[in-house]
């Protein structure tokens, strides 16, 4: 689940996010802007009308008392402090775990992954897995979240909630999963084929799934985050692709959210040193069309303005004397990002 950038934090742009304007917009039943605006030169890929509504969204699932809870639970609130940024091997030791079972998670939900599922029964399916696996979905009541579970389709950037409207034949859907294990938190995510999809998705998918990995390819000790960024956007921009900037990684372990910001495109302000220890997520957000976004009314749906098609993929990593060791994968190694056919 990415992070906001918030004005003043660490090395990385100090913008706010920017919500897109217009001038015509037409204000739709559901409350939301209906928007279909011209494509930037520049830009590769196709761009089409936006897709996706909002569907009704079903009560906030029950987790039992035996399942350890994060402090925000309750209140909706996580806690000021924002935890080291290197971890104790104790701790790295407890978030392998917490890794390999966010990726049974994922692959679990994303099997499901078909034509007239509804993303609600995507959520139950990873709201249960995470249950069976003795931990709590991180997303459920974080800042006020309603879901286990972030669904994003098709423009859908990201945190997308989970809702009545069933996948069709033709769609991607981004699937993140947090998990909350002993202490410490996994995040991962992945964007899923349904049934029969275009070529132009496909290329947007495989190329987003490739620039995820060029970043992670980029960690070492010494180096800087801005070259993670860097490698990413440099594979991007080989694409003809866009780089969404107002949602980044994070610094991740007790807290889900922790102060370092992993910024997906080249800003050289992004200086902080790599250190081993550190642990974080690396999660480009990648678009057919223009980057521009604006948030549904919800708060929390970010969309293309453009209503281009965007895809995501997400690891949580741990540095190490070498470079970086991937913790969002099963005991024998797979996830669900290179599962996907494309």
């Amino acid at each position: 689940m990415s992070k906001r950038k918030r004005r003043g934090q660490g090395g990385g742009r100090v913008t706010e996010p920017s919500r897109a304007r217009s001038t015509s917009s037409d204000r739709g039943r559901d409350g939301t802007d209906q928007l279909t605006l011209p494509r930037p030169n520049g830009w590769g890929g196709s761009t089409s009308a936006a897709t996706v509504r909002p569907g009704l969204v079903a009560l906030r699932r029950s987790v039992p008392a035996s399942i350890g809870r994060p402090p925000y639970a309750e209140s909706g609130q996580p806690p000021a402090g924002r935890g080291p940024a290197v971890q104790s091997p104790a701790i790295i030791e407890r978030m392998r775990v917490a890794g390999r079972l966010a990726a049974e998670v994922l692959i679990e939900v994303g099997a499901a992954v078909r034509p007239g599922i509804t993303t609600d029964e995507l959520d139950e399916i990873a709201h249960d897995a995470a249950i069976h696996r003795d931990s709590y979905p991180s997303p459920l009541n974080y800042r006020g979240f309603p879901k286990s579970l972030c669904t994003s389709v098709n423009e859908v950037i990201c945190h997308g909630i989970p809702d009545s409207r069933a996948l069709v034949e033709g769609d991607i859907v981004n699937l993140d999963v947090t998990v909350y294990h002993d202490g410490v938190h996994g995040d991962t995510n992945a964007t899923f084929l349904v049934g029969r999809v275009d070529d132009e998705s496909r290329r947007l998918v495989r190329e987003t799934r490739a620039a995820m990995y060029a970043g992670i390819a980029a960690v070492r000790p010494g180096g800087r985050v801005h070259d993670i960024g860097r490698a990413i956007e440099e594979h991007a921009d080989a694409h003809g692709l866009g780089v969404v900037r107002e949602f980044i990684g994070h610094g991740i372990g007790e807290q889900f959210h922790g102060g370092l910001q992993i910024l997906h495109y080249y800003d050289p302000r992004a200086d902080t040193v790599i250190e081993p220890g550190m642990t974080f997520t690396i999660e480009p957000m990648i678009t057919l069309g223009s980057p521009t976004l604006r948030i549904w009314d919800d708060g929390w749906t970010a969309v293309t303005v453009d209503g281009s098609r965007s895809a995501q993929f997400e690891h949580t990593l741990v540095v190490t004397d070498s470079g970086a060791e991937i913790l969002t994968v099963t005991a024998d190694g797979t996830c669900a990002a290179d599962e996907v056919d494309v």
